[in-house]
């Protein structure tokens, strides 16, 4: 498999979804979530996996803009309020209401430990390659020529030390949430030591 193998959709709600994370997130965010439905679709199409294109990217370019200052959240997880974000735009994009549901479940799923390839396709695939990009965890999934064309287009650029500043800042404000568990469990050690680092 090689890069241009990958499923990119082009459609309208792909297109601002994308124009919303380079607004709102700074270079090495939106090259995670560009690389996170890179991933989740290589990953996908590798193993035999029906999902929706058009869903999963835009889930996957919206899935941690909870994090961004404009859309932080007080009072919910930042995954909780990534969704309500999607809701939100996915309404805006035209969506039926079960669909915008979807994408909210999508991000919410991202971080859960494990989530069903046959209930949810496409929240299995962003858990998967969220976890794959920040915690190196089965980046040995990833098929070679597609890793070496995805980091060379999307750099990493500051990922591991911004993202493990946002989780733990995260989890300090919200030690309840899913981030706070992860800080806990020590997702800092676990992104220092990614081999998509090395």
């Amino acid at each position: 498999m090689r890069f241009d193998d990958i499923v990119l959709p082009d459609t309208p709600a792909c297109r601002g979804a994308l124009d919303v994370a380079t607004r709102y997130h700074t270079p090495s965010l939106l090259n995670h979530s560009v690389r996170a439905y890179l991933w989740a679709a290589a990953y996908a199409q590798d193993n035999g996996i029906a999902f929706d294109a058009e869903l999963l990217y835009v889930s996957s370019m919206l899935h941690d803009i909870g994090l961004a200052p404009e859309f932080d959240s007080h009072t919910v997880p930042y995954e909780e309020a990534g969704g309500h974000v999607a809701w939100a735009f996915c309404a805006g994009a035209g969506w039926s209401a079960e669909r915008r549901t979807r994408a909210t479940e999508v991000i919410i799923h991202h971080m859960w430990d494990e989530v069903s390839v046959d209930e949810d396709p496409e929240g299995h695939l962003l858990e998967l390659s969220t976890g794959m990009d920040i915690s190196g965890r089965r980046t040995e999934e990833i098929p070679a020529l597609v890793r070496e064309e995805v980091l060379a287009r999307y750099p990493r650029l500051d990922i591991a030390k911004e993202f493990a500043a946002c989780i733990t800042e995260q989890g300090a404000r919200k030690p309840g949430s899913l981030a706070g568990g992860f800080v806990r469990s020590g997702i800092a050690d676990r992104i220092a030591r990614n081999p998509l680092d090395a």
